[in-house]
């Protein structure tokens, strides 16, 4: 990891830390806020100390990507969590009858950069 991209990666954390800190829920209950909190906390641990010894640059480069997302989808929302998609369970294939495996393929391309590392983690 070069010196930029390690000063990159550590502002995307101090900056997420500092959301955390700063964070208001939707509600405005104090304890619905607190769990908020916590949970923006906590997954910004995890996901950083599993991708703490990732070495190759698209990677490091799309973690980043999915860090930056994650931060102004959740902004915008006013919602920690990822957003979640829906795909109808046959809408990708076509009638001529693909295979299972086909559609988990596709299912696994058409998922939005934010929710890469959350079924890891989750």
């Amino acid at each position: 990891m070069t010196p930029a991209t390690r000063q990159e990666v550590l502002g995307l954390y101090r900056k997420v830390l500092r959301i955390a800190r700063t964070w208001q829920s939707a509600s405005g209950q104090t304890e619905q806020t607190m769990r908020e909190k916590e949970y923006i906390r906590n997954e910004a641990r995890t996901l950083f100390r599993k991708n703490r010894n990732v070495t190759d640059p698209k990677l490091i480069k799309q973690c980043i990507e999915e860090c930056e997302a994650r931060i102004e989808i959740g902004l915008h929302y006013n919602i920690p969590y990822p957003r979640p998609i829906h795909l109808p369970p046959m809408g990708l294939a076509h009638k001529q009858g693909r295979t299972l495996r086909h559609q988990e393929k596709l299912r696994k391309i058409s998922k939005p950069i934010y929710l890469k590392s959350h079924d890891e983690v989750s």
